[in-house]
């Protein structure tokens, strides 16, 4: 059973951002942004929380906030492998049996959203559990940039078996279409054989990790949200996402 007792959420955080770099330690609003994923994780109320840094920096801010954080390799490949790796440290006889994987650009997410996500592993025929929200114009649909993920949801379906991730939906693809949220929530046995995977093919063409789930028959439940989060990868993402935290003050 899914209970605050065995579950941690996990965030990945690192400084070496290509596109805006230093990203966990940006101001909004006077917290650095991881701060504000940390307080985010917190208020959902769904278990312990550890930050899973690249960089002592990270972990010191955390700290002196009152969280917990571990320093963990910065060559690591992925937020997934990161979260792998603080486990087995902090976890060594595996109390926790449900993983969740929060990305540390999140700042504004609802922490409802993480509760969704964790309650997808409540069918016991599931590995991994994840979010998505529905994509409601055209341009987001048209949009590479912006993942799809392929699953039977709707207005009466909130849980559905991810079929697919694409970049871009083709005639194959029918409306409606799924904006993915990259939020995981895993059994820990799943993450566990993830990370030892291989990288799948159609996981480097896409550049889509999730791909090597599925590709290696990984049961995906999708959750469905309300609304996307906004990921933090530029300064004006930066900018925007301090008027939407100003708000909420």
């Amino acid at each position: 059973m899914v209970e605050s007792e065995n579950t941690i959420v996990v965030i990945p955080a690192r400084m070496s951002s290509t596109r805006l770099p230093g990203k966990p330690l940006a101001d909004i609003n006077g917290l650095p942004m991881i701060v504000h994923v940390w307080k985010r994780a917190v208020e959902a109320n769904v278990g312990q929380v550890l930050v899973a840094a690249a960089e002592i920096q990270i972990v010191e801010i955390i700290r002196n906030h009152g969280g917990d954080a571990i320093v963990t390799d910065p060559a690591l490949p992925s937020g997934s492998d990161r979260i792998s790796a603080a486990l087995k440290m902090r976890d060594v006889h595996e109390k926790f049996e449900y993983v969740v994987n929060l990305q540390g650009d999140l700042p504004a997410i609802d922490p409802l959203a993480v509760r969704r996500c964790l309650a997808g592993l409540t069918n016991e025929q599931v590995d991994i559990a994840t979010i998505a929200a529905l994509i409601e114009n055209d341009e987001d649909i048209k949009n590479p940039n912006i993942v799809k993920v392929i699953a039977s949801l709707g207005k009466d379906r909130e849980v559905a078996y991810a079929r697919d991730f694409v970049r871009e939906v083709g005639p194959e693809h029918e409306a409606p279409y799924w904006h993915h949220i990259g939020v995981y929530a895993y059994r820990r046995q799943s993450l566990s054989r993830f990370v030892s995977l291989p990288v799948s093919t159609r996981e480097t063409l896409r550049k889509l990790e999730q791909m090597r789930a599925l590709d290696n028959d990984m049961r995906i439940a999708v959750v469905r949200v309300d609304s996307v989060p906004l990921g933090v990868d530029t300064s004006a993402d930066l900018e925007a996402v301090r008027a939407i935290l100003r708000k909420k003050l």
